[in-house]
């Protein structure tokens, strides 16, 4: 069983932590290529290498991102849950999935078709920079989260005794 799709209320995607203080033609257009859909747990929601194709902004429950490593199969590397947004490979050339992702539990969400979305940032730049702005710092933050999990994995010399 995959993803139920309905029409998402401008409501709720103005709402979402990533595009609160969206001006409201911004909101209103990325409504119209919006969906709110239902993720039952275990569905995959993208394999790493494929088409990026759409965005989600996360409403309730948990997906993890995974990377596939010869030998030993997808190894979880985050853990994302309400208020985040998973996805960015859509953003850039050549909008293929860095990472697989999977529903941990059921999951509700914003999803938004991508391609459409690249269009309205060419047409419109001042969304198109606003968008780029909000996934860079998506994007600084899990960089960060990286950091913090190798620095706990690898120990930092700098802060043990001996």
């Amino acid at each position: 069983m995959g993803e139920r799709t309905t029409a998402v209320p401008r409501s709720a995607l103005a709402a979402h932590a990533f595009a609160r203080g969206l001006p409201e033609d911004q909101v209103d257009r990325l409504a119209e290529v919006a969906r709110y859909v239902q993720v039952p747990a275990g569905h995959r929601l993208f394999e790493e290498g494929r088409s990026a194709d759409r965005f989600w902004l996360i409403q309730a429950g948990r997906v993890t991102l995974d990377l596939h490593i010869p030998g030993r199969g997808p190894v979880i590397v985050e853990t994302l849950g309400r208020g985040t947004v998973l996805g960015w490979s859509w953003l850039f050339p050549p909008y293929a999935w860095r990472f697989g992702a999977l529903a941990a539990e059921p999951v509700r969400a914003i999803a938004l078709d991508a391609r459409a979305v690249r269009v309205m940032c060419a047409e419109d730049p001042a969304l198109g920079y606003e968008l780029t702005r909000r996934f860079a710092a998506v994007m600084l933050d899990r960089l960060q989260n990286t950091r913090m999990r190798l620095l706990d994995l690898y120990g930092a010399p700098w802060g043990r005794d001996g």
